[in-house]
């Protein structure tokens, strides 16, 4: 298995050329491109009337093949080209084309439409009858197919700078592009279809997000393994009035394989959590030296969640950093260090894992998120500041390691935004953490279970649901390793 790469437009551009000097000519890759197309339109819909936006450049040129294959298979097909073929390859891809051309204008006819005026390099805002066409394709994406990129989403960032095409479904080539990862441009994509079109492996240190990256090293037990192995982690509870957060961090790490799972408790919250805990453990602290000694054995420690934004917490953040346990860093202890992040920062492992919401990731980070051309950027920039995993959570959830390792995730759930779910990707990362995955490896797969348990609930899910649907997850999982 092997992590799928996420490439930006300029490494796309030298795997083209790569493959061209070993000896594909341009035509033979345009050719494919345009031949992916086509079987994607035939596999999803039925003949019908369907028309082919071409630009001037290369995408156009992927246009004019799908074009030719479709009216081969006896599709009736237009062309509505911007301009004339610009590039070489373009021209012989249109001279092929036997069928009608005419000018792209304010109108467009065909039930189907094939957007490949503009593909993912495009880095200026559209204009002219291509925003025309922009702004009328963006009413009925059900019915749009586009290549490459929706023409006006930028493959770098995803954030169109002006009117932008929307997909239903969107036929890249060799690899998906920041811009079909990150919002807008991944809403814009619809469905990705990724075509091998024969450029052979391409490394990048920026993956797409799935068991392909981290299920290989995943940590199941063996016939040998006993709970002290499986790992212990300790979760850190609020106060009395403020405890369910950790317990759901601590339900999570321990349904995600932690042999050994306790909430460490202020006295005044014990009896609170002892109402509600089974299997989860339960100790008292008083001070953070307490905290301190009673966490020094552990492999990993969550806290955060409801932990409140007190001084108190910021000494136990400490307090855990002097113990040899990798902390999983959420919620209110990531916003008690706003005033002086460095304060974090200097105790921070490369083992240690932020887990912020853009808000929170602003208190730490100020200025970055914003600074950043997108997202991916401002996680690598956090993590390599914090000397720390970084997950940026959102419909688009990106993670960070300091090496410069980064994953996006392309199974966001829209039924996680519900109080809570935070807590339990903290627990599920942790727990994963503490059995002895690599920390940007368990945050990787905690984000990605964490979603796909979310999609197996659907409607009407709250976080108590979530560890019990990560057993499901898991079973797939392990039938699949």
């Amino acid at each position: 298995m092997t992590a799928r790469p996420i490439l930006t437009v300029a490494e796309m551009g030298a795997a083209d050329r790569a493959a061209i000097a070993a000896g594909t000519p341009g035509v033979e890759l345009m050719e494919r491109a345009g031949q992916a197309v086509a079987e994607a339109v035939l596999g999803r819909f039925r003949p019908q009337p369907t028309v082919v936006l071409c630009g001037p450049g290369n995408n156009g040129g992927d246009g004019y093949v799908a074009a030719r294959l479709l009216r081969a298979r006896g599709w009736p097909v237009e062309v509505r080209a911007l301009g004339e073929p610009a590039t070489q390859d373009a021209q012989a891809a249109a001279a092929r084309w036997d069928g009608e051309t005419r000018p792209l204008n304010g109108t467009l006819g065909g039930e189907l439409a094939i957007d490949a005026l503009f593909g993912a390099g495009l880095a200026r805002p559209l204009d002219g009858a291509a925003a025309q066409a922009a702004t009328l394709l963006a009413k009925r994406p059900e019915t749009v197919v586009a290549v490459d990129v929706p023409s006006g989403v930028p493959g770098d960032t995803g954030e169109p700078r002006g009117p932008a095409v929307c997909a239903g479904l969107t036929v890249t080539f060799h690899a998906r592009k920041p811009g079909h990862v990150l919002e807008p441009g991944r809403t814009l994509c619809g469905e990705v279809i990724v075509a091998d079109i024969g450029l052979g492996e391409t490394p990048s240190k920026l993956v797409e997000n799935g068991p392909e990256l981290w299920l290989p090293r995943f940590p199941w037990p063996t016939a040998a393994s006993h709970k002290h192995a499986r790992g212990r982690l300790i979760v850190v509870s609020g106060e009395a009035w403020n405890t369910g957060a950790a317990r759901l961090a601590a339900r999570a790490g321990l349904r995600i394989g932690a042999g050994l799972v306790t909430i460490y408790s202020p006295p005044e919250a014990l009896a609170s959590n002892a109402a509600h805990l089974e299997a989860v453990m339960l100790k008292p602290f008083d001070t953070d030296l307490e905290l301190e000694q009673g966490a020094d054995a552990a492999d990993a420690a969550v806290i955060g969640p409801a932990a409140g934004v007190t001084e108190t917490t910021l000494l136990n953040v400490l307090a855990l950093a002097r113990t040899g346990a990798a902390l999983v860093i959420d919620a209110d202890a990531i916003t008690v260090f706003r005033d002086d992040p460095e304060e974090l920062f200097s105790v921070l492992d490369r083992d240690d894992v932020l887990t912020p919401h853009p808000g929170e990731f602003e208190r730490l980070f100020a200025g970055v998120l914003k600074a950043a051309p997108e997202r991916i950027t401002a996680a690598r920039r956090a993590a390599e500041k914090a000397g720390a995993v970084v997950l940026l959570k959102g419909a688009d959830t990106v993670i960070a390691a300091p090496d410069g390792r980064c994953a996006a995730n392309l199974n966001g759930s829209p039924w996680l935004a519900t109080a809570g779910s935070g807590d339990v990707l903290a627990g599920f990362i942790g727990g994963l953490i503490a059995q002895g995955m690599d920390s940007f490896e368990a945050a990787c797969a905690g984000a990605w279970i964490h979603a796909e348990a979310a999609e197996l609930h659907g409607p009407g899910l709250i976080s108590e649901d979530l560890p019990a649907l990560s057993s499901t997850v898991l079973r797939r999982l392990y039938e699949e390793r």
